[in-house]
């Protein structure tokens, strides 16, 4: 089994100063790096009946579209305000410094479905819950979160203890 710990490249003092940045792009670049995020991914979510792969942008589309696949799922996109062209259910969520708008189509999730959130670090969790609340108002059952990444330091868990979590690499 690969140490994907390996595979992530620290950036400091990026986007801004004090930051220390994970960057996954040299994870991106190992076809045996993804394949073992894969397969690890799989094991997490383990033999549960899986409806949808419900990613966010942009990272999150990443990996969701192959879990999607090896699922036997359907993957649905979250994205930023203006980037779906059909008609979209909306929710805005506060930033350290402002409020941001996530969407996903009206017609992406049916009542009752099974979903995994995916995306590709767990940071404050403000993302991820938004996401969370779009996918409920639409009547799914989230399964599980999951994600490559997890800044624990930053307390993500906490907006979404109520759901399974897994991550693959914490920090």
């Amino acid at each position: 089994m690969l140490d994907l710990k390996n595979y992530i490249r620290e950036i400091p003092n990026f986007p801004k100063y004090g930051i220390q940045f994970k960057d996954i792009t040299p994870l991106l670049q190992s076809p045996e790096a993804i394949k073992e995020s894969v397969s690890q991914f799989l094991k997490l979510i383990g033999d549960v009946k899986i409806d949808k792969v419900v990613a966010i942008e942009s990272r999150g589309f990443l990996f969701g579209m192959l879990l999607a696949e090896k699922l036997n799922a359907g993957f649905v996109p979250i994205r930023k305000p203006g980037k779906l062209p059909s008609d979209t259910f909306s929710e805005v969520y506060e930033l350290e410094y402002g409020k941001d708008t996530l969407e996903i189509h009206c017609d992406a999730i049916k009542r009752g479905e099974k979903i995994i959130l995916h995306d590709d670090v767990l940071a404050t969790g403000g993302t991820a819950k938004t996401a969370c609340n779009l996918v409920e108002k639409m009547g799914a059952e989230i399964v599980q979160f999951n994600f490559l990444l997890e800044l624990e330091f930053l307390n993500g868990r906490r907006k979404l203890n109520a759901y399974p979590i897994e991550s693959l690499m914490k920090y």
